[in-house]
């Protein structure tokens, strides 16, 4: 009998590590195990300045990114099963997201680039590993992403109550739970990346802990009209978006002509974040009796004090449900992996609008 167990690996558009999550689907998701293991300084550095500009990107820079990346997702996992007495014959399968490059599932040559050899991480770990899960979706006319909408309904839906999810990694996204079964959900705009990029240019922080520089400034009414005025907020699902899109110059873009202090800039970036967050619910969805929100930002205090301002029903951590928010996305990579090996599908039509329903993720046997 096959093992239940799987690692997700999650190395999202924060860009601040590399999360790791021991998921057992004897019944249910169960989260048995999590760890979190930071990215040399140097490559996080690499990508931040690849993410940040519209230079052209070389085929060695490509290349050696790749093997980098499938090297840290390797240890993390070795030092993982290490910590926790892992062997690699208990473990089913590793299921990577990978580092997202670029994403544009819509553009004229639709793609999406995700880092992080897989080959390497099963020869590394001995464990049989699924990644590349988004380039069957975009192959199949589908954004490829949001991913994790289909793993949010197995774990949070309710019969006859309407929910939402909220993702708030670099990029927030929202899952729609209806009361009757109907799922959707979409990105609905950055999440902590670009408040982070803006700490790391004025203050060399990686973070606005708690949201505490923000609340020092004060939101500029005109910037964030701007900000909110974007036509990539007025389109309509399915969509999705990356960093390479919601980046420093597309701030830069929106501040001409202004004179803020960087601490207001910061706080209309928090407002402007719960905006676009609480708009699309309330835009695209009966209203939801709870919000949970699950990622980085779920402990950037101001921003769920913003966003629980905004809407009229609670504002809750997924802790409440008994899952720890910031491991939800690893996990979801987990049970996409299982799906993999199980020939079950991975998409959700409604949500990244593929053709189909399809099978996610490249096999590469340990």
């Amino acid at each position: 009998m096959s093992s239940s167990l799987y690692i997700g690996l999650m190395s999202g558009t924060s860009l601040d590590g590399i999360d790791v999550a021991l998921v057992d689907f004897n019944n249910g998701a169960e989260l048995l195990a999590h760890g979190h293991c930071r990215l040399p300084a140097e490559l996080t550095d690499r990508l931040l300045a690849l993410s940040q500009s519209n230079a052209p990107v070389s085929l060695e820079q490509v290349g050696q990114l790749e093997t980098l990346l499938g090297e840290a997702f390797a240890e993390a996992v070795m030092a993982f099963c290490a910590e926790h007495r892992l062997s690699p014959e208990s473990i089913r399968a590793i299921g990577s997201h990978g580092q997202t490059l670029r994403h544009d599932p819509k553009g004229d040559i639709p793609y999406t680039l995700q880092l992080g050899d897989a080959n390497i991480l099963a020869e590394r770990t001995g464990i049989t590993t699924v990644a590349d899960f988004r380039r069957r979706d975009v192959a199949a006319g589908g954004q490829g992403a949001p991913l994790v909408p289909a793993f949010h309904a197995a774990l949070f839906s309710e019969a006859g109550q309407n929910r939402a999810v909220v993702n708030i990694g670099g990029i927030a996204n929202v899952t729609l739970l209806s009361g009757d079964g109907r799922l959707s959900g979409f990105d609905c705009g950055p999440g902590n990346g670009l408040m982070d990029a803006w700490c790391r240019k004025h203050w060399g922080i990686a973070f606005d802990a708690e949201g505490r520089k923000a609340a020092l400034g004060a939101a500029d009414a005109e910037l964030l009209e701007r900000l909110l005025s974007d036509p990539w907020l007025q389109l309509a699902p399915p969509k999705s978006t990356g960093r390479d899109y919601f980046q420093l110059d597309w701030l830069d873009y929106h501040l001409r002509g202004l004179q803020l202090s960087p601490e207001s800039v910061l706080c209309t970036l928090n407002v402007f974040t719960a905006r676009a967050i609480a708009e699309a619910i309330q835009l695209y969805d009966r209203t939801p009796e709870l919000v949970f929100v699950c990622g980085g930002g779920v402990h950037n205090t101001l921003l769920m004090q913003h966003l629980q301002a905004l809407l009229t029903c609670p504002v809750q951590s997924t802790a409440a449900l008994g899952v720890n928010p910031d491991y939800v996305e690893a996990m979801a990579f987990a049970w996409l992996a299982k799906q993999c090996l199980e020939s079950l599908s991975g998409n959700v039509v409604e949500v990244t609008g593929a053709a189909g329903p399809r099978i996610l993720g490249a096999i590469y046997q340990a």
